[in-house]
């Protein structure tokens, strides 16, 4: 037989109503209780029904998700994650990718906000100014971007940048080279702020290179700058600068990590395959794409100012692996006398 409301409120141990407000994203259900219906339904395998619901609400049950670069590793565990979550409440998600340009950015959010009930923005590259525009237009929620006003899920990438000095900072590096993201990047200008406190706190020199592409053309791009900066270990922007980095380097003839110690930020499968391994901030991607759609759902719930402005961080933390070693001890001058 069909499995109805009813049978998930009893596996739930909730009232048909709980399940119902679980479903609608309501702001009135506890975010436990939300996971505990969530899970219910999914195990007995329960499904709203959407055309009803649709003409009820007057909604479209679609919601909009919009990327920088779907091609970057870090994307997609986020979208599968927003996928997933968004099914489990009855939504389907459109998913868009800017090829981190601006103007197809905002072009995107004008044609989607006619057919969804709300977007997830993640890692814009529009000024604050035109998102909060467009974000008077349609529910917004962004993820790693701060704008007065809009619903966010932010990553602790300051944190995690500041982890990176410290773990390269006790393996004797005193010259550091910071390989930034691109302009308007809320992940790079918090890079940069944790980065430069926790070197200046250190005592330890910090060369900036920025903005950047946030590829591995950027990391090889970037490769000069660190010989130039005389730098013994780097913090790149994300994953794939950090390979295309070491890549550069190893063109240089430039040896990762005996001569320069190599840090990426996000921990993608990239990261993971490359040689050396890559030791790099973890991103919680996937929460934050569950994230992110749970907040969107509320916004389109949303009797309050609130809750359509809330705001979630996720923690971060760093994965030591192979590309980060000891900083090469400098060579004696030609005159130094003989170590005794």
């Amino acid at each position: 037989m069909a499995v109805t409301i009813r049978d998930v409120a009893q596996a739930a141990g909730v009232h048909i109503s709980t399940v119902s407000r679980a479903f609608s994203g309501s702001h009135l259900v506890k975010a436990e209780t939300r996971e505990r219906v969530l899970a219910a339904a999914a195990e007995l395998g329960y499904r709203p029904n959407q055309t009803a619901r649709a003409l009820t609400t007057g909604r479209t049950q679609n919601i909009g998700l919009i990327v920088a670069d779907i091609a970057n590793p870090f994307f997609p565990p986020l979208i599968k994650s927003a996928q997933s979550r968004a099914r489990l409440c009855s939504y389907q998600v459109f998913v868009a990718d800017t090829d981190e340009d601006p103007r197809a950015e905002e072009e995107l959010l004008r044609t989607l906000a006619r057919q969804v009930d709300g977007l997830v923005l993640v890692s814009p590259r529009l000024a604050n100014e035109e998102i909060a525009a467009l974000g008077g237009e349609v529910p917004l929620v962004l993820v790693n971007r701060r704008v007065p006003g809009l619903c966010a899920v932010l990553m602790d990438v300051a944190h995690g940048a500041a982890l990176a000095v410290e773990h390269l900072a006790g393996l004797g590096h005193r010259r550091l080279l910071l390989a930034g993201g691109p302009r308007n990047s809320w992940t790079s200008a918090e890079m940069r702020r944790a980065a430069e406190a926790a070197a200046a706190g250190r005592g330890l020199e910090m060369t900036l290179f920025a903005p950047n592409s946030p590829t591995e053309q950027g990391g090889i791009a970037a490769a000069r700058a660190v010989v130039e900066a005389r730098a013994t270990a780097v913090i790149a922007y994300n994953d794939l600068v950090a390979v295309g980095l070491i890549e550069g380097l190893d063109a240089l003839g430039v040896a990762v990590p005996e001569e320069v110690s190599v840090v990426g930020i996000d921990d993608t499968v990239v990261g993971r395959l490359n040689r050396p391994r890559l030791t790099t901030v973890a991103m919680p991607t996937a929460a934050a794409g569950r994230a992110a759609v749970d907040l969107l759902i509320q916004a389109v719930e949303a009797k309050d100012a609130d809750q359509a402005t809330a705001e979630t961080t996720l923690g971060t933390s760093l994965v030591v692996r192979d590309s980060t070693a000891p900083a090469p001890r400098p060579e004696p001058a030609a005159d130094a006398p003989p170590a005794a």
